[in-house]
This record gives structure tokens, C-alpha cells and sequence, in this order.
């Protein structure tokens, strides 16, 4: 129980509903989603997918900086290239471009994607991966709750409702180069590096489902076990809890509190996270009974979601907003074995 635990999809969609192995992997998956937030998903079908994007994250990663510039984003329009974001005041050694494709931009009419005119094909792939990840984010979001003990006809009403066609999703290509991306003329006035390639946090969406290389680095913190590594096994997914979830099952789940260690190859380290949003104008409150006390009081998915990409720019003094501002009752208590 000290590890990453695997959920092979396939499978599972095969199993009875009433077998022991689907009642043994759903006490699993809610064991972890406790814990630490975090599992593996294989049997997925997305293999030849997720290798395309891996090509295609590659390809623009090794443009020159002029290239990537060119696709540059700002604080009024975060979606594109980025190389000096922030978490928690301190800046990652990464580079990223963020995206959405399609219709989903809709919700965000402030928002406007720019794609490379150097190569359509880059284009074509991130919004199948963008289609093909929505719809898979959906069934995993259902496995969690089906986990946590609620009745289908609640699961599938409470995601509808949620998310829908005007769900915020993003996705972003990530690469952790061994060394500064951030040319040395243009240092000045910028935060230095911190000690990691990316720094511990939380993600602020329901759930987050993340492609990465063999390179590893990606860690998980266990309330009982502290720091786990999150293993980067082949044909695996990684599925990790985010904030909004951790409200909606009313702290039956835990966002999962992950960093990335710094890159030891020279080659870097490729990952690709979906990002699994609410509808723009979704009030967040847990998901009880009358009966049962709430532990976080209603807030606006917009405000939330504005609260905490804000200090990705500039470090303005104070930490970027958290699901504990909302807190009604005092926090868990560590679960035990």
C-alpha cells in the first residue's frame, strides 16, 4: 500500500459488478485517492496517441528560442509558450505550451490559441489528444466516485452537470531541460531558480490525467508514507486528484500534493498533463446529504481558478489562493493503515 497502485481499464470494464477483484481494485483506488491522490491507468487504449505526442512535443521543444517566442503567452492570455512560470513564489525549470482545442475555447472567449504555421500535423495531434482525454477524464472521473461509495445515477448527474460541453479543461506540453531555459540577457528583474524542476502543489481541477517520458522524477507525498515516487511504467497514464474533487467528495479524496525533482540528463524530461475542468460558471460545494455536514463552504470556479494562475507571472508577495480558504471544519486527520 506504500506505492502508486495500477488500474488496469480494460479489465476493469470487463469485471462483475458484484466480483471480489472490482470490489478489491475499487478499495484500492479509494485508498489512494486518501492517501496521496495519485494511480496509475493502463489498458487505456491511447498508446499510438500518446507516442504521437510525445513526437510532437519533441519537435517543438527543439525549435529555436525565436520560434517559441513567437507563440509567447501573457497574464490576459495564457495559452502558448511559456519559460519562467511560478509555484509557490519560486521559479521552475521548465519550459511549457499550453492549450485547448476546439470548441472548448468558448468558455474562454478572452482566451485566442495560436498553433506553429511551421507544421499542421502539430496542431491536428494536440486536439485529438485534447478530444480523446476529455473523454477518457470522464470515465476516470467516474471510476474515483464509483470508489468513493456513490450511486451511478448520482456520479453521471453530478458530472453532466458540472462539466458538460462548456467544461474549462487545458492541457500543456512540459519540458525540464538540465539547464536554464531563460537566456542570460534576459535574467534581469526575473525570479531566480528554485531547487526543483517544478515545486510542490496541488492541481486546482477535478482531476489531472498526465503522460510522461521514462525519465522519472515525478513524485507524490503520502499523508502516512511522505514522499512516494510515481513510477514512469510503460503504457501507463498517471491520474491524480486536484482540488476541486477534494471538495466535491468533501475530503473523502485528497488533492495530490506532487513535485519533480531536477533533471539529471541532458536530454531533459517530457511530460504532457490533461487538465480536467468544470464548466466556467460552476459553484464548487461538496457533494452530501442534507444530513451530513459540509467541510468547505460554496465558491466560484472562476474565482478559483483566476486565484490560482495568477502568481504563475510574477511573484506578488503572498501565496496563490487554496481549498483551505474555504475550509468549514478543521483539516483530516492522517489516515492510518
Amino acid at each position: 500500500m506504500h506505492s502508486i497502485p495500477n488500474v488496469d481499464l480494460a479489465a476493469y470494464r470487463c469485471l462483475p459488478e458484484q466480483s471480489e477483484q472490482r470490489s478489491a481494485t475499487l478499495a484500492e483506488l479509494a485508498y489512494a485517492c486518501k492517501d496521496h491522490g495519485f494511480f496509475l491507468l493502463s489498458g487505456h487504449g491511447q498508446d499510438a496517441l500518446i507516442d504521437a505526442m510525445f513526437a510532437q512535443s519533441k519537435w517543438f521543444f527543439d525549435q529555436p528560442k525565436s520560434a517559441k517566442m513567437a507563440l509567447y503567452r501573457d497574464e490576459k492570455n495564457p495559452m502558448g509558450y511559456f519559460d519562467r512560470e511560478l509555484t509557490k513564489q519560486r521559479r521552475d525549470l521548465k519550459e511549457v505550451f499550453d492549450f485547448k482545442a476546439g470548441g472548448h475555447l468558448s468558455s474562454h472567449p478572452d482566451r485566442q490559441m495560436c498553433w506553429p504555421s511551421a507544421k499542421p500535423e502539430f496542431q491536428t495531434v494536440l486536439s485529438r489528444f485534447f478530444g480523446q482525454f476529455t473523454m477518457l477524464a470522464q470515465e476516470t472521473i467516474t471510476l474515483i466516485l464509483t470508489a468513493l461509495g456513490l450511486p451511478e445515477i448520482q456520479v453521471d448527474q453530478h458530472v453532466a452537470e458540472a462539466f458538460g460541453e462548456r467544461h474549462t479543461s487545458a492541457a500543456r506540453l512540459n519540458y525540464y531541460p538540465s539547464q536554464d531555459p531563460v537566456p542570460v540577457a534576459q535574467r534581469s528583474g526575473v525570479s531566480a531558480l528554485g531547487n526543483m524542476a517544478l515545486h510542490h502543489h496541488t492541481d486546482p481541477g477535478a482531476l489531472t490525467l498526465l503522460i510522461q517520458d521514462d525519465h522519472g522524477g515525478l513524485q507524490a507525498r503520502s499523508r502516512l508514507h511522505g514522499w512516494l515516487d510515481v513510477p514512469p511504467e510503460p503504457g501507463t497514464i498517471v491520474v491524480n486528484i486536484g482540488d476541486v474533487l477534494q471538495v466535491w467528495s468533501n475530503d473523502q479524496c485528497t488533492a495530490g500534493v506532487h513535485r519533480v525533482l531536477p533533471v539529471n540528463s541532458q536530454h531533459g524530461r517530457y511530460s504532457t498533463p490533461f487538465f480536467f475542468q468544470p464548466r466556467y460558471d460552476a459553484l464548487i460545494e461538496p457533494w452530501v446529504e442534507s444530513d451530513q455536514p459540509a467541510h468547505y463552504q460554496p465558491f466560484s470556479w472562476r474565482d478559483y481558478i483566476r486565484g490560482r494562475v495568477t502568481d504563475n507571472f510574477a511573484d506578488y508577495g503572498v501565496e496563490d489562493v487554496q481549498i483551505d480558504r474555504y475550509r468549514l471544519t478543521a483539516a483530516p486527520p492522517v489516515i492510518s493503515t
